[in-house]
């Protein structure tokens, strides 16, 4: 029992890998589409690559989207509109006219009854079909179906219909010059005060006809039995060819399948789902055994994974000709920002490999979203640096342009129906793109990570920790900014982060805070403490500057990537003035006690630190330096630290170690202000 407990806790970062991977798998499973695909790629323009094929089983040839689109257009200008008409007004506007006519007009006026009789055949022309009341927006040749008690009585065209605001220029022009103005204004005002509309536009039952008409038209135009030859190998995918080839492939997607054809549907998606994803984490064991070590970190990129796939099976599920506003190129850019530029892209390469069995034009897809993504990793530097980023952003975006209309070309052999909602959807993405500032601070928070951003904010030398150090210990803090010059120029030469060295240089010394004067750099007094403590208790106080630079590192939440700077500086080094004072007094000596716990450097910015720091430190016992003392100077610190192993853990290279060897020696030349000497 206890031995089988105690190898689950010596193998359970395996175990908890193995759940995140099973985990991830499942999900991404889950979330993608449980349908059949169709096996073949084709695109339009290009010759069928594979063998002769014939049809599966009987299926219905789709139209195309345009011409189906024109054909609901066209059955919606030959729609008619309905109308009601209530019979009783114009019986009652005759009955009404008459009456006023006859109050309004005596019995001495000349010509009486013949503008009667032409008011009244106004009256039967307006309507002969009818008076609206409203204004609507319908062609002359529109199709009216006029209803009395929900009875057709009547089809005409909508421009024999008056419309109310019609009746003063109707009379007008109607009204033969022979009668006076005053008789034709009299009349017209008997016109507005006796005519009401009678038909009133039937909105809901116009509408439910036109959608009943709309359900009648076929999406298809035609069948293909079972074993009917649809493309021989190298023939043209013409248009023809392309929806007949397109309607089999939506018919796989569509396809009823039996129970047994899902679990295999599923199955299969399972394989794949897993076999990309192992190949990632074989990746990261490989290459970022550090990063495999930290479950975290593995947990967070698999995370991110599975975010980016969630959203692209949304969009898709939603609508599917919006998948590219989906800000794909956020992954490199949060890897890179966390990690490194290599990792960023082959998890984004992953990813996009995931979602290419499940977008559609899976070719054109692929080939944008990793073309974006290479561009993502090789434009975005000093993410920090709000400028890059935008910078980067508009460079993805134009690379998206570009390859889409290069596709649509190639695709259509013109550019005249080229879909420009698509561009936008670009726009909206690279926009989208720009959140990945703030996404990067959450992910600081959520996962303890730290990053570009968080690094520019620690090498603030006004911050709380630093201002500290200066007051506390002056001179360390002045060490502190020498050294941090010096490690991000040497970083900068051989291509390591130089931010992140920058930092653990600025804070590698805070623990000299607890005890200030026992160090030389803070002894302004002239006074040594160290002169009343033997050799072994002061090398255990300079020893314990480390431990002690932990504990407040951690109560002042920095960074682990920061703190692996305070417990490597000196590696396994010795304090070698106190070991040689006391191996002067006594022969029985453990060396343990002058040796500093560890561990080594195990990166190249913490090898950087502990270069930069012993050679910024002993360089103040240099007296009338020149520059062949200063070279042997830097050649003697570096050689021994080389030979005692401290550089065994970490991947750095013997060019490199040379060319931060020539930074030290240019720079320190620099400081001390070394010219040449003139003959007297």
């Amino acid at each position: 029992m206890e031995y089988s407990i105690n190898t689950f806790y010596k193998n359970h970062s395996h175990i908890y890998k193995i759940l995140l991977f099973i985990a991830t798998t499942f999900l991404i499973v889950f979330m993608f589409p449980k349908s059949g695909r169709f096996k073949y790629n084709f695109e339009k323009g290009k010759p069928w690559q594979t063998e002769n094929l014939y049809a599966p089983f009987d299926f219905a040839i789709q139209k195309k989207p345009t011409d189906l689109a024109k054909e609901k257009e066209l059955l919606k200008q030959q729609s008619s509109a309905y109308f009601n008409r209530d019979k009783t007004v114009k019986d009652d506007v005759i009955k009404n006219f008459n009456t006023v006519f006859d109050k309004t007009f005596n019995d001495t006026l000349q010509f009486k009854t013949e503008l009667k009789n032409q008011a009244l055949s106004i009256i039967s022309k307006f309507y002969e079909h009818g008076i609206i009341n409203e204004n609507l927006k319908f062609s002359d040749n529109k199709k009216i179906v006029i209803l009395e008690d929900n009875q057709e009585v009547e089809a005409t065209e909508f421009k024999n219909l008056y419309n109310q605001t019609e009746v003063k220029s109707t009379i007008e022009n109607t009204l033969t010059n022979v009668f006076s103005n005053s008789s034709k204004n009299a009349l017209i005002a008997v016109f507005f005060n006796v005519i009401k509309p009678n038909l009133t536009y039937d909105k809901t039952l116009t509408e439910n006809v036109l959608n009943e008409s709309l359900q009648t038209v076929s999406i298809n135009r035609g069948v293909v039995e079972k074993e009917t030859l649809i493309i021989s190998k190298g023939e043209i995918v013409n248009d023809s060819k392309f929806q007949i080839l397109n309607s089999l492939s939506k018919e796989y997607e569509s396809k009823d399948w039996t129970k047994s054809n899902y679990y295999w549907i599923v199955f299969a998606y399972t394989l794949l789902v897993a076999l990309a994803l192992l190949m990632l984490l074989l990746f990261i064991r490989k290459y970022r055994l550090d990063v495999y070590n930290n479950n975290t970190k593995v947990t967070f990129i698999f995370f991110n994974v599975l975010v980016v796939v969630l959203l692209t099976t949304l969009i898709i599920n939603y609508k599917s000709e919006y998948v590219y506003i989906v800000p794909i190129a956020i992954l490199p850019l949060v890897l890179k920002a966390f990690f490194d530029a290599r990792l960023g892209l082959f998890t984004h390469v992953i990813t996009v490999l995931l979602l290419g069995s499940i977008v559609p034009n899976s070719y054109e897809y692929m080939f944008l979203q990793i073309i974006a993504g290479i561009v993502t990793i090789l434009t975005v530097s000093e993410l920090y640096k709000r400028a890059n980023l935008f910078i980067s952003v508009g460079q993805i975006t134009l690379i998206y342009i570009i390859a889409y209309f290069a596709f649509f070309v190639i695709h259509e052999a013109s550019i005249e129906n080229i879909h420009k909602q698509t561009f936008v959807l670009f726009i909206l993405c690279g926009l989208a793109t720009l959140f990945v500032q703030p996404l990067i601070y959450i992910y600081e928070k959520l996962f303890g990570l730290v990053s570009d951003v968080s690094l520019l904010e620690l090498s603030d030398t006004n911050s709380r920790l630093l201002k500290e150090l200066s007051n506390k210990a002056p001179g360390t803090f002045h060490h502190s900014l020498n050294v941090a010059n010096l490690a991000e120029a040497s970083a900068n030469e051989i291509n390591a982060n130089a931010m992140l060295v920058r930092v653990g240089a600025l804070y590698h010394d805070i623990g000299k805070m607890k005890n200030p004067t026992f160090f030389t750099e803070n002894q302004s007094s002239g006074i040594n403490s160290h002169d009343e403590l033997s050799p072994k208790e002061s090398a255990q106080i300079i020893i314990n500057h480390v431990i002690n630079g932990i504990e407040i590192a951690k109560k002042n939440n920095l960074p682990d990537r920061v703190i692996d700077f305070i417990r490597t500086h000196h590696g396994t080094s010795q304090v070698y003035y106190f070991y040689m004072k006391e191996k002067a007094n006594n022969d029985d000596i453990n060396i343990e006690d002058f040796t500093y716990p560890g561990p080594k450097p195990f990166s190249k910015e913490t090898a950087i630190l502990m270069m930069c720091d012993s050679v910024e430190a002993a360089s103040k016992s240099l007296k009338e330096p020149t520059s062949s003392k200063i070279d042997n100077f830097v050649e003697n610190i570096i050689n021994k630290q080389k030979d005692e192993g401290q550089f065994l853990n970490a991947d750095i290279t013997f060019k490199e170690i040379e060319a931060i060897k020539k930074v030290l020696k240019r720079k320190l030349a620099n400081i001390y202000h070394l010219r040449i000497e003139y003959p007297e």
